[in-house]
């Protein structure tokens, strides 16, 4: 782990595929400055839905940032605590690449579940759980026919949430059709 001079924590492992991968998102048409697609957005909606969490994802990570081509996440209004989809200008569906767990997913290449991120020093240091309140994680690679981690998909949940291993299968399934969805895409695209 290093520090920036502001002395905030850099948590994301080196990523020696982020060129590659960003090669591979713009052939593909996913990832930031492509164009938009909702599937993507119901594919977070049901992932949150399914694991009973507040927060779902789709994120695309290129070597510098993460786009969350899906997000499900509450609308921030107090009167509708509702999770709902984030319009795709959203700024908060972009992230420095530092941040979060999802690029550890993807240089792993591996899920992780992680039932209290602040069991997990690594993690916990990490400026998602003080900014955004999360306390339960969990991630799958989007691993395509090329061998590429493109990104993952997640879920969150501001509270300690036992995932277990239903957790790690529902978010396996999700992966597996996210990635089935993006090869589909793929023959439209070309």
């Amino acid at each position: 782990m290093a520090f920036e001079a502001t002395s905030r924590l850099i948590t994301a492992p080196p990523d020696p595929h982020g060129r590659e991968r960003a090669m591979r998102l713009r052939q593909l048409g996913v990832g930031l400055g492509q164009r938009e697609d909702p599937r993507f957005d119901e594919f977070a909606r049901r992932l949150a839905q399914i694991a009973g969490a507040p927060i779902g994802g789709v994120n695309f990570i290129d070597e510098t940032q993460q786009y969350f081509a899906g997000m499900y996440a509450p609308t921030g209004d107090p009167d509708n605590a509702a999770a709902a989809p984030l319009r795709p200008e959203d700024p908060s569906r972009i992230m420095d690449r530092e941040q979060g767990y999802c690029p550890h997913v993807v240089v792993r290449g591996k899920a992780l579940v992680l039932e209290d991120v602040c069991d997990y020093p690594r993690f916990a240091g990490d400026p998602s759980v003080d900014d955004m309140g999360v306390r339960s994680y969990m991630a799958a690679p989007l691993i395509d026919r090329t061998g590429t981690v493109l990104g993952t998909v997640c879920a969150a949940d501001v509270d300690i949430h036992p995932w277990g291993r239903r957790g790690l299968e529902i978010i396996k399934t999700m992966a597996a059709e996210v990635v089935d969805y993006v090869h589909r895409r793929e023959g439209l695209v070309r």
